[in-house]
């Protein structure tokens, strides 16, 4: 069954439409449950001036209230203050005592009403009742009630005018915890930021497949990667996963025709080589002769140079791990042994850079010992090509090769210093690109490609090649990915 996969366009509009309704309907219930608590609040704010004009006058209380007189032995523990003893007070209460003057309207002049609010597990902050001049005591005490009915705590309440008798309030069903509305709040913003996180975590993947597709593509001619791609994602990504292994099979198929066609003439030129060769036999003017034959000789290494680059190019070496410090060892072993002057100086303790860490601010550092193995993830052959090609540069034009190794965290650097060269370094950085010779090529053997072979074998490894003046002559720096 084909998998259906949305485009960028597509995703765009789907996230921007789910945003919208993830933003709309968190709005609508937020707006909803404050609405709920406004007219909860209001309510006992009514309830509140109506409870304080049946007090004041006798009236009949709101709806959903009460108003109790004490019985006797209430009374009197009422009086004496000794709330936590009636008979309705809860246990271990905490007591709020709210003095309430009279203002103009109270038809007992200079008598305040009291409130004692008993509640289980809190005592209420007055000073956060907003005031303003000229408010009247209904008014005070509405805004009490909306107090208690903003915090759920079932308090109970008992009153008294004057030298009026102590009742109690009930209104639970007015500013209870049973009758408070449902706070969608808490609710709405977990459901948005969950919603956030799936909407985001859909567009990071998305940026994702496609940051992910390049660093494949990136490292593609270093790890050897596959001869095509297939990656999820959306139809652009496809679209541009397509294109790529359509060109990398083109760029394959370029390169093969390239390496027979090279191959072809190679052999092709063997045999009429070999018919020089033994005509030249007959030719009895010996420095002729010698001339001939250096002339087939050039001409037969020129293509099998041409050649290793061209398999260089092709990268089909699989790469693998290796010790690049027994890699360097052999070879410096392997030209010591034909009497080339090649040393290899052995690396000092590297002093390496770590990442930050959460807990301090600055990078930690470690430090690894030379003789500790270096490993890399390379291609063996093609890199024992590069470097050999660049001490035999060094012997060349240098008295003797001295081979380096360097490293840290990320990268392993090869380093080859010669002695007494007279090329400085931006002369040879200029003879990297092919068949370009330096100005003694009269006098030295190679055909212009040895440089441009290095060159291609450290891009294909991640890194580059580069070259820097030292006093004694010149240093070539060939930097590798580590893995």
């Amino acid at each position: 069954m084909k998998r259906l996969r949305l485009s960028l366009r597509g995703i765009g509009i789907a996230l921007v439409v789910a945003s919208f309704c993830v933003g709309t309907a968190g709005a609508w219930s937020w707006m909803r449950s404050l609405d709920n608590w406004r007219t909860h609040q209001d309510r006992a704010y009514l309830a509140g001036m109506v409870v304080f004009s049946a007090l004041q006058n006798g009236t009949a209380p709101p709806d959903g209230v009460t108003i109790t007189p004490l019985l006797q032995a209430d009374q009197l523990l009422a009086q004496s203050g000794q709330f936590r003893r009636l008979s309705g007070a809860p246990q271990a209460a905490r007591i709020t005592n709210v003095p309430i003057s009279a203002d103009a309207t109270n038809t007992v002049t200079g008598v305040q009403i009291t409130l004692m609010i008993m509640s289980p597990d809190l005592q209420y902050k007055l000073a956060d009742l907003p005031r303003r001049e000229g408010q009247t005591a209904a008014e005070t005490t509405g805004s009490i009630f909306r107090l208690l009915a903003s915090l759920c705590s079932d308090p109970e309440i008992f009153a008294h005018m004057g030298d009026r008798a102590w009742v109690q309030i009930s209104g639970a069903d007015v500013w209870g915890c049973s009758v408070a509305p449902f706070d969608r709040r808490m609710a709405t913003a977990l459901g948005i930021a969950i919603a956030l996180g799936i909407l985001l975590t859909i567009a990071l993947n998305t940026s994702g497949d496609f940051t992910q597709f390049a660093d494949q593509l990136r490292s593609r001619r270093r790890l050897g990667g596959p001869t095509s791609y297939d990656t999820s994602g959306p139809q652009e990504l496809q679209d541009i996963v397509s294109a790529v292994n359509g060109y990398l099979e083109a760029e394959r198929e370029q390169l093969a025709k390239r390496a027979i066609v090279l191959s072809g003439v190679s052999h092709d030129l063997g045999t009429p080589a070999t018919r020089l060769r033994l005509r030249m036999a007959l030719i009895k003017d010996l420095d002729l002769r010698e001339k001939l034959e250096a002339d087939i000789d050039s001409m037969t290494g020129m293509i099998e140079s041409v050649l290793t680059y061209t398999r260089a190019e092709m990268s089909s070496e699989t790469p693998r791990k290796l010790s690049l410090n027994s890699l360097i060892d052999a070879i410096v072993a392997d030209y010591q042994d034909t009497g080339s002057s090649v040393i290899f100086r052995s690396a000092k303790g590297q002093v390496l850079q770590g990442g930050r860490s959460v807990f301090m601010s600055g990078q930690g550092q470690s430090v690894v010992l030379s003789e500790r193995p270096i490993i890399v993830v390379a291609r063996p052959i093609s890199l024992e090509r590069a470097v050999c090609n660049l001490i035999d540069n060094a012997l060349k034009y240098g008295r003797r090769a001295t081979v380096g190794l360097e490293m840290d965290s990320g990268t392993a650097t090869i380093t080859i210093d010669d002695e007494g060269s007279e090329t400085s370094a931006a002369d040879i950085e200029a003879l990297m690109a092919p068949f370009q010779r330096g100005y003694n090529t009269a006098s030295i053997d190679g055909y212009g490609l040895g440089l441009t072979i290095a060159a291609t074998i450290a891009s294909l490894h991640g890194g580059s090649l580069s070259f820097e003046d030292t006093i004694g002559g010149l240093r070539a720096r060939l930097v590798i990915q580590r893995s």
